[in-house]
């Protein structure tokens, strides 16, 4: 759908206030990160800043619906020109923000809890988010034998991607609601919180040692396909049904040093969101496409297609979400309050728009 920015139009009073910083992992398949491979090159294309290349990174996860679209159909590589579009592929984001510090990439698609961490333990020199990707895209889905209603979760083992990190805080913040009393270290109390990676939660399902899981997509999908039920959207617990769950982040060097290179790629983000809202179809498989080239393995129809329907594109980096995380994060006492005031530059963006 259309992306709403209210929030773009607000962000400088939200951002006169000091917001407040979660100390969180980030939720991931793993550390590693490959070269995607590149587009061609447009013959006679004037280099943007003399640049031989801008290096983008992303997660091969369709929460990173943009830059898998952008990358399948040369989106980037026709913004940028004669510069060449080189890619990354990260599984989590710790590894993602390690080679944005180190120079291996210029740009990167990423999870609001590892740009935070970024931000914050480089007391705010190395990265600026300047742009929105994604909402959405998180479910609470259960065994339906055991959990019929929401109060039925209350005494079950519900698994979460990794301690602290965007997922378990959402999960530690819901059941706070309820009245429920956990123990955030160890995730015992009232629900039995279970800190299980995306790769092996359902198998974890499928063995029972789990009765439901917090999670974002196509994890979700997948135990919704291994006979899971949808017993909350999390969408549903946010204003308007909107929450980040990716922004854009850039290299403050290659920002400061390459504005044009930078705006070129962010053009080329909005372009891709709204050809992704105009040909939805299409756009699902392209990412698709994507990721089994850059994974060897496809997503299949039965999780590819609920996933896709719950993500929904947008520019606007939500940033009023953002602290409201944090927030959640302060109540459940795994938080520290370092001063996020900075951590956003939208200029190009605005230009842009």
């Amino acid at each position: 759908m259309p992306a709403s920015f209210a929030l773009l139009r607000a962000l400088a009073a939200l951002l006169a206030l000091p917001l407040l910083s979660l100390t969180l992992a980030a939720c991931g398949y793993g550390s590693q990160a490959r070269d995607s491979g590149a587009a061609k090159i447009a013959a006679g294309a004037e280099k943007i800043d003399g640049l031989d290349s801008v290096r983008i990174g992303y997660f091969g996860n369709i929460t990173h619906a943009t830059p898998l679209v952008a990358n399948q159909k040369g989106f980037f590589q026709k913004a940028l020109g004669g510069t060449e579009a080189k890619y990354a592929v990260f599984n989590a984001g710790p590894s993602e923000i390690e080679a944005l510090n180190s120079g291996s990439i210029d740009i990167g698609w990423i999870g609001p809890s590892p740009a935070i961490n970024g931000y914050t333990k480089s007391g705010g020199r190395n990265l600026r988010i300047v742009g929105g990707s994604a909402s959405g895209g998180v479910k609470l889905v259960v065994n339906p034998d055991k959990i019929k209603t929401l109060e039925d979760v209350k005494g079950k083992r519900i698994a979460t991607p990794q301690l602290g990190n965007t997922q378990d805080v959402a999960f530690l913040n819901w059941i706070a609601e309820q009245g429920w009393k956990v123990d955030a270290q160890s995730g015992k109390g009232d629900v039995t919180v279970v800190r299980s990676d995306n790769k092996v939660t359902p198998n974890a399902y499928r063995s029972g040692s789990v009765d439901g899981a917090w999670v974002p997509e196509p994890t979700a999908s997948r135990l919704v396909a291994e006979g899971g039920k949808v017993l909350l959207d999390e969408s549903a617990l946010w204003p308007d049904e909107m929450f980040v769950i990716t922004n854009i982040i850039v290299s403050q060097k290659f920002l400061k040093e390459h504005p044009k290179a930078v705006q070129a790629v962010l053009q080329a983000s909005v372009g891709t969101n709204a050809w992704i809202t105009a040909n939805p179809d299409e756009a699902k498989a392209a990412a698709n496409a994507q990721l089994e080239k850059d994974s060897g393995k496809a997503l299949p129809a039965d999780v590819l297609d609920p996933a896709w329907e719950s993500i929904r594109v947008t520019d606007d980096p939500l940033a009023a979400t953002l602290d409201a995380e944090a927030d959640h994060a302060v109540k459940a006492g795994l938080l520290e309050q370092p001063d996020l005031n900075g951590i956003y530059d939208l200029t190009l963006l605005n230009k842009v728009l």
